[in-house]
């Protein structure tokens, strides 16, 4: 006989701001992906996740990711899709390896979209470095929970989370919880989160150049979230996880 998973309530840190009403509609065969990931010694991997799910849909993706010594392994994530879209990553780092990751979380309407982290360095030398921008319109809700967790032997770990969101609505919001527990004493750690809006002297500056509002704001926009792909070497790879984050803030405005 096989026990079924209770579903996730808001007492759990991990799934305090999550839509558990949509959850529950298709629990517990939730959609999604479920991959766990291995890079050996000295290897290096680069993993782009594109959630573009259709419109309603629920969507759950967990990766596992174990770095050997001296291994590197670099995500990109793109999440727009679905009513209620969920990508988790769970990475472990021994000796000198390095994580990346750059993350965009782009929604509108009643979306709930998540990002949910956690990166444990295990050993000494290891860094891991996380950019995660949101851009929010209607009622949409978007969260980044991101936990970096250095154990005690781990000494001279660089960790490092930059968690910025944009709400084009005041009736959307953003969610930001970057969080660092540290058992050992010789690293260096830190972490920082903002949300704003569009500046409107900016704004004005651009529409007293012509620009119509809505390029104006798809201009901000596009320079708010800039970067957060340049790390993708091949280039139409990275080309075309731009474009459709270009075209999922066109469809913002």
């Amino acid at each position: 006989m096989t026990t079924q998973l209770p579903l996730p309530t808001r007492k759990l840190e991990a799934w305090r701001y999550s839509d558990l009403d949509a959850l529950a509609k298709v629990w517990p065969e939730v959609p999604g992906k479920r991959e766990t990931i291995a890079v050996p010694a000295g290897e290096s991997i680069t993993r782009i996740i594109a959630q573009q799910a259709r419109e309603g849909a629920v969507i759950v993706e967990d990766y596992t990711v174990t770095l050997g010594r001296d291994a590197r392994a670099e995500f990109y994530v793109l999440n727009t899709g679905g009513q209620f879209g969920r990508i988790t990553l769970d990475v472990t780092l021994a000796e000198g390896a390095h994580f990346e990751m750059g993350g965009a979380i782009l929604g509108s309407g009643t979306q709930t979209l998540e990002i949910v982290t956690q990166v444990t360095h295990a050993e000494p030398g290891a860094t891991s470095h996380q950019t995660v921008r949101s851009v929010l319109a209607g009622k949409a809700t978007g969260s980044y929970l991101g936990k970096i967790l250095v154990a005690r032997d781990a000494q001279k770990t660089d960790a490092e989370q930059s968690v910025k969101a944009m709400l084009l609505d005041r009736t959307a919001t953003a969610n930001a919880k970057p969080e660092l527990e540290i058992y050992a004493d010789d690293v260096k750690c830190a972490h920082g989160a903002t949300v704003g809006e569009l500046d409107r002297q900016a704004l004005f500056y651009l529409a007293s150049r012509g620009l119509p509002p809505a390029e104006a704001k798809k201009l901000m926009l596009q320079g708010f979230i800039a970067g957060v792909f340049d790390g993708i070497e091949d280039a139409a790879e990275r080309e075309a996880i731009e474009a459709a984050a270009i075209a999922a803030l066109e469809n913002l405005l």
